[in-house]
C-alpha cells in the first residue's frame, strides 16, 4: 500500500482513496462494519480495503457476512482472495485501487500550500496565489479544463484535476452561502426601460 503519513483518515479522505461516496462511507461506519480509531469516526489505514469491499458487497452479502469478511481482510492484509457464503472475492484489484487512491490523495496534498503570508492562509496551489477550492469550484460548475488552462496559464491539466481531489478530501468549512430572498429569485414578467428624466421629482 502506498505510504501515507497519517495513521487514520477522515471520511472524506477515505472516500477519495476508495472511490466510495462519502455518504456511503458514513453509512458503513454507522453500520459498525469497520474497525475505527478509538473514540472517533476516522478510518484506520489498514481498513481501507475493507471499506471498498464493504461498498462493493453491499448488495451481495448480508451485514454479518460483510463484518466477517472485513475482519479477515483487516487481520490478514496480504490475503489475495477471500470466500464467504459460496462467493469468492479477488482482493488484488481492490488493493490496487486503494493504492492508486492513496497515491492520488498524496499528490493532491502535495499540490497545495497553506501559508498565513499568502492569501491570508487560504489553501493555494503551490507556487501560485490561486486558491485551490476556487479552481475546483469552477470545474465543478462546468468550466472546461481548456478554459481554466487559458484563464490560468501557470497551471497544468494535472493540477486542475488534483484541485478537485483536494477540495473533495478537504472541503471548506463555514456557513453555507445565504440564499437570495424569494422576490429576487423570481423572473420579472415584464421589463420597461425608463429615462431618468421621466422619473417623478422627489
Amino acid at each position: 500500500m502506498a505510504p501515507l503519513a497519517k495513521a487514520t483518515l477522515t471520511a472524506n479522505e477515505a472516500a477519495i482513496v476508495t472511490r466510495v461516496p462519502v455518504r456511503q462511507v458514513h453509512r458503513i461506519i454507522d453500520a459498525g462494519v469497520l474497525p475505527l480509531a478509538r473514540g472517533s469516526r476516522t478510518i484506520r489505514r489498514n481498513a481501507l480495503v475493507g471499506l471498498r469491499l464493504a461498498y462493493l458487497t453491499a448488495g451481495t452479502l448480508t451485514l454479518d457476512a460483510r463484518r466477517r469478511v472485513i475482519a479477515r481482510v483487516v487481520k490478514h492484509a496480504d490475503t489475495e482472495t477471500i470466500a464467504e457464503e459460496a462467493i469468492i472475492i479477488p482482493l488484488k484489484p481492490i488493493m490496487a485501487d486503494v493504492e492508486q487512491g492513496l497515491d492520488r490523495l498524496e499528490k493532491a496534498k502535495a499540490l497545495v500550500r497553506i501559508d498565513s503570508e499568502i492569501m491570508g492562509g487560504t489553501p493555494c496551489i503551490e507556487g501560485t496565489r490561486i486558491p485551490v477550492h476556487m479552481i475546483a469550484d469552477m470545474a465543478a460548475k462546468g468550466e472546461s479544463e481548456a478554459a481554466l488552462l487559458e484563464a490560468y496559464p501557470s497551471l497544468s491539466a494535472e493540477q486542475i484535476r488534483l484541485a478537485g481531489t483536494y477540495a473533495e478530501a478537504y472541503p471548506l468549512r463555514g456557513r453555507p452561502p445565504l440564499r437570495k430572498p424569494a422576490w429576487l429569485r423570481k423572473v420579472p414578467k415584464t421589463t420597461r426601460r425608463l429615462n431618468i428624466k421621466d422619473l417623478p421629482a422627489s
